[in-house]
């Protein structure tokens, strides 16, 4: 795995050395230098594979494409010579879009506070703020760190102001997302600014346009990730609290998914951002109360062959199952047929797999009448099969281990039927394969009744503590 990283520059000096000393033309030249670098084990995921051109008349300054869009930007906000800004402005949205390596060229080399500047700039001029803010958010793309306290006062000030205009909405709402995915302290600084009431505001006001609906659902739930590797102790958890407490956030996603029941790409969005919120017992039995799981059942049964709806109402359905009432209202409504249903239909993807046996282990914990309803519907057999299909895919050996395991805990009368399927083999397979199936594997075997060949790490014998 490619580990070593290089500068622009080091990438374009070689470039240029290929042309001038070997006499190779420029995309040669490029080739050339992507085989030698990667060769040696360079990572060039944020170098502009590209021959530079020439910035001036006599060629002798040469830089990429995307600086140079960056030099006239600059000097059209400096001049404030609004028509240039828009042109330039798209232009460098287009580049940005392009790659991440062109946007990282273009962070590196100054362009967030020139981009920042045409925002500010843009003030009343509607046209040239959508283009500004459209840039901004291609250029955070991948790269939150650029945003700034400037920017992040920006953002609130305008998302407040244009809550009625729906295209700058959505620009801003971009923007918000962008610099909050894997960047904690940007999603600490925008919540205590008060963007939560405006996301959910968003949905409200503009609930008729599939596009905010899916942004904004989008926004809500980034605020409630825990994806940000410099930070030891986020905020999600308190964060999903606020959004359903403070900002009604559970009735807003129930009532705007209402208004979608043939777009399987926002009702995605909603029962993903859903399954955020789902973090106490009381949240989860309010999703039942609002009717939100009734429609989770029919959405299964209705859009059974929308791969990705699938898997999101399933990770919905797994994270309320984790009360205990609730566990029981899914049973009722049918939940376990439908889920078996679903994995058995979308055998192959390992995603919908792994979400199936993870909603029906979280229906068996604790509750041996539903361990009857999921052995009766084929819930066994079809985790079984899913095993089968996806011998290296460890997390699905490993949910369909834990169900295994919560299906015969508190009923011994399955383990004969279940090992009559061959769950033995499976289960001893995937502790071999998988390491991370070790114990979950050896809790299935043992409750099964299988032997279980215990390690003993340490007996306390041969040797004693120094004195």
């Amino acid at each position: 795995m490619a580990s070593k990283r290089i500068t622009q520059e080091t990438f374009d000096e070689v470039v240029q050395e290929n042309i001038v000393e070997f006499d190779m033309d420029p995309d040669a030249a490029v080739r050339e230098a992507v085989e030698q670098f990667e060769s040696q084990g360079v990572d060039l995921s944020n170098i502009v594979k590209a021959a530079q051109t020439s910035a001036c008349e006599n060629g002798q300054e040469q830089k990429h494409e995307i600086l140079l869009t960056l030099d006239s930007l600059q000097k059209s906000v400096a001049d404030s010579a609004l028509s240039g800004i828009e042109e330039h402005l798209t232009r460098l949205s287009e580049q940005c879009r392009e790659q991440l390596a062109y946007r990282y060229l273009a962070g590196q080399k100054g362009a967030y506070p020139v981009v920042l500047a045409a925002c500010q700039l843009a003030e009343g001029e509607r046209c040239m703020a959508l283009k500004a803010f459209h840039a901004l958010a291609a250029l955070t793309d991948g790269q939150p760190d650029l945003l700034d306290a400037s920017g992040q006062e920006l953002l609130l000030q305008v998302l407040k102001g244009s809550m009625d205009d729906a295209e700058m909405t959505f620009s801003v709402l971009r923007c918000i997302r962008h610099a909050c995915l894997k960047h904690e302290q940007n999603r600490q600084d925008l919540v205590k600014g008060g963007v939560l009431p405006l996301l959910t505001g968003a949905i409200i006001r503009h609930g008729d346009s599939a596009n905010m609906v899916r942004e904004a659902c989008s926004a809500l739930r980034i605020m409630t990730f825990d994806d940000d590797i410099r930070v030891a102790f986020g905020h999600a958890h308190d964060h999903a609290k606020m959004i359903v407490l403070e900002h009604d956030g559970l009735k807003v996603l129930i009532e705007a998914a209402k208004a979608f029941t043939d777009d399987p790409s926002v009702l995605s969005e909603l029962c993903a951002t859903l399954s955020r919120l789902s973090v106490r017992n009381e949240f989860c039995q309010e999703i039942v109360d609002l009717g939100g799981l009734n429609f989770m059942v029919a959405l299964l049964a209705d859009c059974i062959n929308h791969q990705e709806l699938v898997k999101q109402v399933l990770s919905a359905i797994r994270a309320i199952a984790g009360n205990d009432d609730v566990k029981d209202a899914i049973v009722n409504a049918g939940g376990t047929d439908l889920i078996v249903l679903a994995m058995s239909h979308h055998l192959a993807s390992p995603q919908i797999c792994e979400q199936s046996c993870a909603a029906l282990c979280m229906l068996a914990l604790r509750k041996p009448e539903n361990c009857k309803v999921i052995m009766e519907g084929g819930g066994a057999l079809a985790a079984l099969q899913a095993m089968k299909a996806h011998p290296r895919e460890v997390t699905v050996q490993k949910q369909a281990c834990m169900l295994i395991r919560n299906l015969v805990s508190r009923s011994q009368d399955f383990s004969q039927p279940i090992l009559e399927m061959g769950a033995e083999t499976l289960i001893v397979e995937a502790r071999t394969t998988h390491r991370d199936c070790d114990d979950v594997a050896k809790a299935a075997l043992r409750d099964l009744g299988c032997k279980v060949e215990l390690r003993e790490l340490w007996t306390g014998q041969k040797g004693g503590l120094a004195h």
